[in-house]
C-alpha cells in the first residue's frame, strides 16, 4: 500500500494537515547529527577555550530554542506544546566528531519529529558558528530521525 502525501490537497496545493479529529497521545522523537571538526577545534571545545564561550552549553540551549521555534521555520508544521526537550552530546576526539542528540516529548495530536530534527540542526549550526573563527571547514552529516513513538503511524526506529 502506497502512503499518501498529507500536505497536499486534491488540486496539489500545499495545506496544513487537519489534526482536529486525532486523539491526544504521548509522542516522543529522537534525532541525531554529527559535526566533523579538526583537531584544533576539538581541543578548543573540550578544553573550554573558545573565545565565544562554552560551545556545547550554548549549542544545547540553541537546540532547545530551535525546537520551540520549529513551527515558525517549517511552513506546514503545527505549533505544539513541548513537554520535555533535551540535547546531549557524544564526542569522539580521535575521529574529530561531535554528535548531538535531541529528544522531544509532547502530549498532543501531532508528532515531534520535525522539532527533534530542527533541534539537532540548530545545535550543530551553533557549534559551527562558535568555532568558525578557528576553521570554516567543518562538515555536518548524518542528520536523521533515530526513533519516534506514539501517534497513528506507530513507532519508528532508524535501521540505516
Amino acid at each position: 500500500m502506497e502512503k499518501e502525501l498529507t500536505h497536499f490537497d486534491q488540486k496539489g496545493n500545499a495545506v496544513m494537515v487537519d489534526v482536529s479529529e486525532k486523539k491526544i497521545t504521548s509522542r516522543t522523537a529522537v534525532a541525531k547529527g554529527t559535526i566533523c571538526v579538526n583537531r584544533k577545534i576539538m581541543e578548543a571545545v573540550t578544553g573550554h577555550s573558545v573565545k565565544k564561550g562554552d560551545v556545547l552549553g550554548v549549542a544545547r540551549v540553541a537546540g532547545i530554542m530551535g525546537v520551540k521555534q520549529t513551527s515558525s521555520l517549517i511552513p506546514l508544521c503545527h505549533p505544539i506544546s513541548v513537554t520535555k526537550c533535551s540535547v546531549d552530546f557524544e564526542i569522539d576526539e580521535a575521529a574529530g566528531e561531535i554528535t548531538a542528540f535531541c529528544m522531544v516529548k509532547t502530549d498532543g495530536k501531532t508528532g515531534v519529529e520535525m522539532e527533534a530534527l530542527t533541534g539537532v540542526q540548530v545545535t550543530l549550526l551553533t557549534i559551527y558558528d562558535m568555532c568558525k573563527a578557528i576553521d570554516k571547514g567543518m562538515v555536518m552529516k548524518d542528520i536523521h530521525l533515530v526513533s519516534k513513538s506514539g501517534g497513528k503511524s506507530g513507532d519508528f526506529t532508524y535501521e540505516g
